[in-house]
C-alpha cells in the first residue's frame, strides 16, 4: 500500500469494541480487536451523509465495512467537526409530506429500508413547518455514535490520495461535493472525462436574541404544521418596496468571492446564491426564497409586505437561525452590513456567515452502470453528490442503494435496482441512464421530483359525478403516486 493511502488511524467511538476501555470523554479510541469476520470488508471513502448511510446498510447485512474519513488528518474549507454525516449547508432534510411531496415520498421509502439518517433526522428534529430539520450538531453525532457503536464498522481516519489499493476489490467512493483534488483527479484519469463541477453556497446563521422579535414575527407559510406539530416554525421579516428595491441594489453592488475557473462552471439551479439570483431580475427573489405568500405580519395584518425574509431554527436549543435560500458568495466584510437592511435584523450577531465551496460530480448516465459501479473500473462504486444527485436526502438515498447493492455482491447476492415507480428507483434511473442525451453533455444535478417517476392515471371526476379542479387532480396524483411507491418497494423488498 502507498504511504499516502495507508491507514492513519482505525478508530471506533469511546469503547465500542472488546478490548477498548470506554474512556469518560468522547475521545477516539484504537481498535484493539473485532468480532471474527467471515468476509472481507468493503471500504467505504467519505464519511458523509452518503457513506455513512452506505456503511450502515453494510454492516446491517452483516458484512464488515471500513469507512475511510480524512477529517481531521486533511479538513475542508465547510466542515468544523470531526463527525460523521455533518451538515456544512442547511439543516432541513426539506418536506416530510409522502402524500404531497417527493422528498417526503423519498423520507418514507428510506424509513421503510433502515435509514441511520433518516432515524437519527427524526430523533433530533427541530420546528420547521412542513419540513423536517434537524439539530446539525446532535444529528451527526448520533449518525457518528450509531455507526462506531456497531461491531462491523471500523473508521480508518485517513485522506485516500488516488485510487483505492488494487486489493480493495469492493470500494464505494462517497466523497461527495468536496472530494480531495488527489482522488478526483485519478477518478477523472481513469474514466477520460472533463472536470465537471459547480459551485455550492452557504447560507448564514444568525443568534436568536439578535433578531428584533418586535419586527419579525414567527408563522409557517399557510400556518403549515411540520413533523414536530408546530405550525409557527419559522421567523419572518418583513421589507416594504422601498426596501426591497435598496436590498438589491445593495446585493448587486457588494464585492463577490473571485474565481480564477469561473466561466467554465455553473451552478446548480437549486442552490444559487443569493445575488446570482437577484441579477437574473430585481423580482426574481420575490419569486423566490423572499416571497411573501401565506404570511401575515401579526404586528400588522393589515399591511401586505412586499417581500419577506425567513429564518429556520438551526439547533435544539432554538438559539441558532438560518436564513432560507440566503446562500451566499458576498465577502464577508460585505454580508453583515448588507443583511442587516433587512427589517428585523438591524442588529444581528451572526455565528456564520455564509461561503462558497466547489462541488464535484460525475458524468453518471455515461460512466455508472445501473449498480452505481464504474464502468471503467467495476470494483468502484459511487454514491451520493458525486454521482450527479443534489440535496443531504438524494445524496444518503444514493448511498442507501449502493451499501445495499455492495452487499449483496459481497454475499453472492443478486438485487435488482428498485422499481421506477419509487423515489429510489426514480433517482438512480435518472442518474444511470435517464438523462436524455445519455450523459453526452448537459447531465446536471437534480433533485428527486415527480418528473423522474411515471406518471398515474387519476380520477377526473368525484362520486357526484363533479369535474375535479386543477388543485384537486395535482393533490390525487401526487397521493397516487406515493402509494403506488410504497406498494412496490414493500414488493421490491418481499422480492
Amino acid at each position: 500500500m502507498e504511504p499516502a493511502i495507508r491507514p492513519v488511524l482505525r478508530t471506533l467511538f469511546w469503547g465500542v469494541t472488546r478490548g477498548v476501555a470506554r474512556p469518560h470523554s468522547r475521545s477516539w479510541a484504537i481498535v484493539a480487536s473485532k468480532p471474527r469476520m467471515t468476509h472481507s470488508p468493503i471500504h467505504v471513502i467519505g464519511g458523509g451523509l452518503a457513506g455513512s448511510e452506505a456503511a450502515w446498510q453494510i454492516a446491517q447485512a452483516g458484512v464488515p465495512v471500513v469507512i475511510h474519513e480524512m477529517r481531521p488528518v486533511r479538513q475542508t474549507d465547510a466542515h468544523q467537526t470531526q463527525n460523521l454525516a455533518e451538515l456544512v449547508c442547511s439543516n432541513s432534510f426539506r418536506s416530510d409530506d409522502w402524500t404531497g411531496n417527493a422528498v417526503g415520498l423519498l423520507h418514507a421509502e428510506m424509513r421503510k429500508l433502515g435509514s441511520i439518517i433518516m432515524s437519527c433526522g427524526d430523533a433530533h428534529q427541530v420546528p420547521a413547518g412542513g419540513a423536517l430539520a434537524v439539530d446539525r450538531d446532535g444529528f451527526s453525532l448520533a449518525v457518528t455514535e450509531r455507526l462506531l457503536s456497531h461491531p462491523l464498522v471500523t473508521l480508518a481516519r485517513e485522506e485516500v490520495a488516488g485510487l483505492p489499493p488494487a486489493d480493495w476489490d469492493n470500494v464505494i467512493v462517497s466523497t461527495g461535493p468536496l472530494t480531495s483534488p488527489a482522488l478526483a483527479q485519478a477518478v477523472l484519469d481513469l474514466t477520460g472525462e472533463g472536470q465537471l463541477a459547480f459551485f455550492d453556497a452557504i447560507a448564514p446563521i444568525v443568534n436568536f436574541e439578535s433578531i428584533n422579535m418586535d419586527v419579525a414575527w414567527r408563522q409557517s407559510r399557510y400556518d403549515k404544521e411540520g413533523p414536530g406539530g408546530d405550525a409557527a416554525a419559522y421567523i419572518n421579516c418583513p421589507l416594504d418596496k422601498d426596501q426591497y428595491e435598496a436590498f438589491i441594489d445593495a446585493l448587486l453592488a457588494g464585492p463577490k468571492t473571485e474565481f480564477k475557473d469561473w466561466e467554465n462552471v455553473p451552478y446548480f439551479d437549486g442552490c444559487l446564491p443569493i445575488e446570482v439570483m437577484a441579477e437574473r431580475g430585481r423580482e426574481t427573489l420575490r419569486h423566490g426564497p423572499m416571497k411573501p405568500v401565506g404570511l401575515t405580519n401579526e404586528h400588522n395584518p393589515q399591511e401586505k409586505a412586499y417581500a419577506i425574509v425567513q429564518l429556520r431554527q438551526d439547533n435544539a436549543l432554538g438559539t441558532l437561525w438560518n436564513m432560507v435560500g440566503f446562500q451566499t458568495k458576498l465577502k464577508h466584510g460585505a454580508q453583515s452590513d448588507i443583511f442587516r437592511m433587512i427589517p428585523g435584523l438591524e442588529k444581528a450577531v451572526f455565528a456564520r456567515l455564509g461561503g462558497l465551496h466547489r462541488n464535484t460530480f460525475l458524468n453518471s448516465p455515461r460512466l455508472l452502470d445501473g449498480q452505481l459501479r464504474l464502468k471503467a473500473q467495476p470494483r468502484l462504486r459511487f454514491a451520493g453528490q458525486v454521482t450527479g444527485v443534489e440535496g443531504y436526502i438524494e445524496s444518503a438515498a444514493v448511498g442507501l442503494l449502493a451499501g445495499r447493492f455492495a452487499a449483496a455482491e459481497r454475499l453472492g447476492q443478486a438485487l435488482t435496482p428498485p422499481p421506477a415507480t419509487t423515489a429510489l428507483g426514480g433517482l438512480i434511473g435518472h442518474i444511470t441512464g435517464g438523462h436524455l442525451d445519455g450523459g453526452k453533455g448537459s447531465f446536471q444535478p437534480m433533485n428527486i421530483n415527480y418528473g423522474l417517476l411515471p406518471p398515474v392515471e387519476v380520477i377526473k371526476r368525484d362520486e357526484a359525478g363533479r369535474r375535479l379542479g386543477a388543485k384537486e387532480k395535482s393533490r390525487n396524483k401526487k397521493l397516487a403516486v406515493g402509494e403506488r411507491a410504497l406498494a412496490d418497494l414493500a414488493a421490491w423488498v418481499e422480492a
